[in-house]
């Protein structure tokens, strides 16, 4: 009997809720377990892309003011975010689909909404110690100093959750690994050159400004921004909504796609 069948193969006992949990767990120690070879590289990748981006952008400037090195800064969490939600994570499913263990997967005795969360707790978990290394080094690159408050982790886990939740969605609605590689890196080099995370949106002409009033990733680096600083971010409650909003579109297309699998 494989890991797997063993975690999760027991029948479910007591509550609804008391299985969901113990499945949940189960998932976590066999995604877990699967992840051992490649977690350490995913963290060195998140720092190159967090803050070797971050450092990389300070180049575009004749000279780095406070402000712009404040945005450059506090752009970085964001930055590190997407590439894996819109990256790593359907990677990681397409690679499943390649080896044919996701449909075993999918076929383990575990509420696949506890599948889901497995796979949400894990690459956020996976992701921190690379947000903060990224963050700290552009800090320490700029020498800008940072206020953190308890709304940044709020902020970051609601956007982990909408990133994941994207990624996640398409790999599981789009059958081919190529295609799904395709679009997922034409996605992510799109937003990191188009998206004011780390710079001020009144850059932008107006009509793409207004398109990233609704999109969430200029949406996320605000959210998360408020969390690194005071006073800088305006109209909080409209970004935290419009990630709230991508995130619950995310997951639905996730259970919709999941439904018509079962």
């Amino acid at each position: 009997m494989s890991t797997a069948e063993r975690a999760v193969g027991s029948p479910p006992r007591g509550s609804v809720a008391a299985h969901w949990f113990r499945s949940l767990q189960l998932m976590m120690r066999f995604d877990a377990g699967r992840a051992r070879e490649w977690a350490p590289m995913m963290a060195i990748v998140q720092i190159f892309m967090g803050a070797g981006m971050a450092i990389t952008y300070g180049f575009f400037y004749p000279v780095v003011t406070p402000t712009i090195a404040l945005y450059i800064v506090t752009g970085t969490p964001t930055l590190a975010l997407i590439p894996l939600g819109l990256v790593m994570v359907p990677i990681g499913v397409s690679q499943q689909k390649v080896e044919r263990t996701f449909d075993f997967i999918w076929s383990l005795p575990a509420p696949r909404s506890a599948q889901a969360a497995s796979t949400f707790v894990l690459w956020t978990a996976l992701s921190i110690p690379g947000m903060v290394a990224a963050v700290a080094i552009a800090a320490w690159r700029y020498g800008v100093s940072l206020t953190v408050s308890p709304s940044i982790v709020p902020a970051v886990l609601l956007s982990a959750l909408m990133a994941i939740s994207v990624g996640f969605g398409m790999a599981l609605a789009i059958s081919s690994p190529i295609l799904v590689n395709l679009i997922t890196n034409t996605l992510v080099f799109v937003v990191l050159l188009f998206s004011p995370i780390v710079f001020p949106i009144s850059h932008l002409p107006s009509w793409l400004a207004g398109v990233h009033h609704v999109l969430p990733f200029y949406a996320m680096a605000q959210i998360v921004r408020a969390g690194l600083t005071t006073g800088v971010v305006t109209n909080l409650a409209w970004w935290y909504l419009v990630v709230f909003v991508w995130t619950v579109i995310g997951w639905g297309l996730t259970a919709w796609v999941v439904g018509r699998r079962g």
